[in-house]
């Protein structure tokens, strides 16, 4: 599918999803947002990036004492998220609307950096790994939790049957994990299984230095 035409659903689909997104997901997916956040290691005067904040549901389990900079594309998911901040009187947290493929900040300008459930709903996963990798200094922690294809045989021939109404939905079903890193150069450091019937992978990488 034609990368505009694709990221065009993803915003339309997310757009609908963001009223309704907290209620439907967070309890399914809390357990791997807090062993995510866990993983990036946060010291003291860290700065931190979220690659797609959504709705803001893992702002209450990062420390206080970080500075946090979370970016999504969808503008109606980050007013959820702005509503959080401004609750939950989050000063170390600044957001913005923006194309994780093309991020406008510096190398190695964070710390460590974090995608929850966002990898496979975006539609250049590559590139947005690869710029997440330039944004975080070497030897810093890049985290990524998300599903990917089944290593079961008929597993992912499901996932294959359905990835075309899923892309359609906003995500992509069928994302495989190994060639996915090697395009990118990025060699796991920690990896576990999450969530409901552990459908769900925790990725850790150590940038390369």
């Amino acid at each position: 599918m034609d990368a505009a035409l694709e990221k065009r659903q993803v915003k339309r689909a997310y757009k609908l999803y963001a009223p309704a997104y907290d209620f439907v997901f967070d309890w399914i997916f809390h357990p791997g947002r807090e062993a995510a956040i866990r993983l990036l290691d946060i010291k003291r005067g860290d700065h931190v990036l979220e690659v797609g904040i959504g709705t803001g549901l893992n702002l209450p389990l990062y420390p206080s004492h970080c500075h946090l900079t979370g970016i999504d594309l969808s503008e109606e998911m980050l007013e959820k998220a702005q509503d959080k901040v401004v609750e939950l009187a989050l000063g170390n947290v600044t957001l913005k609307t923006m194309d994780a493929t093309t991020m406008d900040f510096g190398q190695g300008e964070f710390e460590s950096a974090v995608a929850t459930y966002t990898i496979s709903a975006v539609p250049d996963p590559v590139g947005v790994l690869r710029e997440m990798k330039r944004v975080v200094k070497p030897g810093g922690n890049i985290v990524v939790l998300n599903h990917f294809r089944s290593e079961r045989p008929a597993v992912g021939r499901l996932e294959d049957l359905v990835a075309p109404v899923c892309t359609r939905l906003g995500w992509k079903s069928n994302l495989p994990l190994e060639p996915l890193l090697n395009q990118v150069g990025l060699v796991p450091d920690i990896t576990a299984k999450v969530n409901l019937f552990n459908g769900w992978r925790l990725i850790r990488c150590i940038n390369p230095k």
